[in-house]
C-alpha cells in the first residue's frame, strides 16, 4: 500500500507558485496525480490550456479563477471542474497564501498563450 508521507512529497516551483506533489506514477499511482498548490499573495499565474480534466479544490483562502474568459471568485471549500481544452488562469488578489488540492489524470500538459507547452513533473 503506497503511503506518501508529507516529508516525502516533492516540491516544484513555477510562475510564482509552489506545487507539492504527492500522487504520481513515481509514488505508485496508476491513473491519477494529485498535488497541493500554494499560491502566494499577489500571484497572477499566466493563462494556460490544459490537456486533461482537473479537479481544483480550494482548501484555504480566496482566488480568482478565469476559465475560458469567465472570471469567478472562489473561496475555501469551493471546487472548480476544469475540462480538457479549457483555458485557466489563477490569481490571488489577497494578502494571504491560498492552498489548493488538484487532481488530474497522468499525462497532463499545459499550453501557454505563446504556444509554449509544459509537461508538469507533478502531473506525470
Amino acid at each position: 500500500m503506497p503511503v506518501i508521507r508529507s516529508s516525502d512529497a516533492v516540491t516544484h516551483e513555477i510562475h510564482g507558485a509552489r506545487f507539492v506533489s504527492y500522487a504520481t506514477p513515481r509514488t505508485g499511482s496508476k491513473e491519477l496525480c494529485a498535488w497541493r498548490g500554494e499560491i502566494p499573495a499577489g500571484t497572477k499565474a499566466p493563462a494556460h490550456t490544459v490537456s486533461r480534466e482537473e479537479i481544483f479544490h480550494l482548501l484555504v483562502g480566496e482566488l480568482i479563477l478565469t476559465l475560458d474568459g469567465r472570471a469567478e471568485r472562489i473561496r475555501a471549500g469551493d471546487t472548480v471542474i476544469v475540462n480538457p481544452g479549457a483555458t485557466l488562469a489563477v490569481e490571488n488578489p489577497t494578502d494571504h497564501t491560498a492552498l489548493s488540492w488538484v487532481t488530474t489524470s497522468i499525462g497532463l500538459e499545459a499550453e501557454l498563450a505563446d504556444g509554449t507547452r509544459i509537461t508538469p513533473p507533478w502531473a506525470n
